[in-house]
């Protein structure tokens, strides 16, 4: 959480436009949306493109067609051919099985983001978010030495200590017990509420989102309307 000196920070009601269409291997993806502030939800059966869709905007695939803009900067524009990399949008994507960096201890991969911001760009502090994850026991160790639980939430920590202006959120809680799903939910709806920060919560579990989301947009076979 910001500490009590912290400044709050405003965002303007649209952070996110989008309308991309990509393919790979017989799939079409197309999907165009305009992303108010706060969390939006994103729901809709396995193999829908959900992940892909976070990954499109997350930089670390290039669109076939489309543009997307995040706080009225382009960021992708296929036919002017403007594609901003991933490490320049300051986004923070939490993957479903964590992607810690094998060869770094716990906490080394929660400060890697971190120590890549200036320090006026910092929202949350190492001792925050190893009280509120429970994983303050677990920063000696390499993520071999971790259960899928524990890279989870050492992979939702790392997120939010990179300070993204972003968080793309890809089924976070899926390797999570129940008792860590109820602390964690909490926790981030409020990061949504006392920093403003916009958040794309994908999930099949509709509680979480609606937990959550302030919106809710529904995906299915490639497929994301306005």
């Amino acid at each position: 959480m910001p500490s009590g000196n912290s400044v709050t920070w405003t965002i303007a009601c649209r952070v996110l436009e989008f309308d991309l269409e990509f393919e790979r291997g017989g799939f079409l993806l197309q999907a165009a949306a305009r992303i108010e502030a706060g969390a939006t939800g994103i729901c809709g059966p396995s193999g829908c493109g959900k992940s892909t869709l976070l990954a499109l905007l997350a930089g670390l695939l290039p669109p076939r067609s489309g543009t997307l803009s995040f706080r009225d900067q382009t960021l992708v524009d296929v036919a002017a051919k403007k594609f901003v990399p991933a490490w320049h949008r300051h986004f923070a994507l939490v993957f479903q099985d964590g992607q810690l960096f094998p060869h770094l201890t716990v906490q080394d991969n929660l400060l890697y983001g971190y120590r890549r911001r200036a320090a006026g760009e910092r929202r949350f502090e190492l001792q925050q978010v190893l009280d509120l994850l429970e994983i303050g026991p677990l920063v000696a160790r390499r993520p071999a030495q971790l259960s899928g639980g524990e890279r989870q939430r050492v992979a939702l920590g790392r997120a939010l200590l990179y300070s993204p202006q972003l968080l793309l959120l890809d089924e976070p809680l899926a390797s999570l017990d129940e008792r860590l799903k109820q602390q964690i939910l909490p926790f981030l709806r409020r990061v949504k509420e006392e920093t403003h920060l916009p958040m794309l919560y994908v999930s099949h579990a509709r509680t979480e989102v609606e937990y959550l989301a302030d919106r809710t947009l529904w995906m299915e076979a490639g497929r994301l309307p306005v």
